[in-house]
């Protein structure tokens, strides 16, 4: 099963963060600090679980998913959000049907690990589904 994982977040310390936590259970883990390279990672073929931080400097997390909807990078991917915000934030609503989660930091990482875990299974039966048809 293809385990891909996008982590995206201008801070260092949660890139490294999350890859420590996931890369032992079995993830691929390609580290971005920027919605920009983002982009670039998506339009080389990344296909995967995108773990997003909502603020970042330059591109924040919401330009970077319009950018990546209006480029038509969504499909074969799965969006969610990382954020430090405790407040809902109003984008989410506006963005609902491209983004699948919001991820407070600090996270508990059982609970990252059984969330990106269901979303690369669910890439994963969606794929093979259309390979069937």
């Amino acid at each position: 099963m293809a385990r891909n994982v996008m982590v995206v977040d201008d801070e260092r310390d949660i890139r490294i963060t999350v890859r420590a936590v996931l890369e032992p259970r079995g993830f691929k883990v390609l580290l971005i600090e920027s919605g920009e390279k983002c982009i670039e990672e998506l339009e080389k073929g990344f296909k995967g679980v995108i773990l997003l931080d909502i603020m970042m400097a330059g591109m924040d997390g919401w330009e970077t998913v319009r950018e990546i909807t209006k480029r038509g990078l969504q499909q074969g991917n799965i969006i969610a959000m990382l954020t430090a915000k405790h407040d809902p934030d109003p984008d989410l609503e506006q963005l609902a049907e491209n983004v699948l989660h919001y991820i407070r930091k600090p996270f508990e990482p059982s609970e990252l690990v059984a969330i990106v875990g269901e979303y690369c299974q669910f890439l994963e039966d969606a794929k093979s589904e259309q390979g069937t048809r």
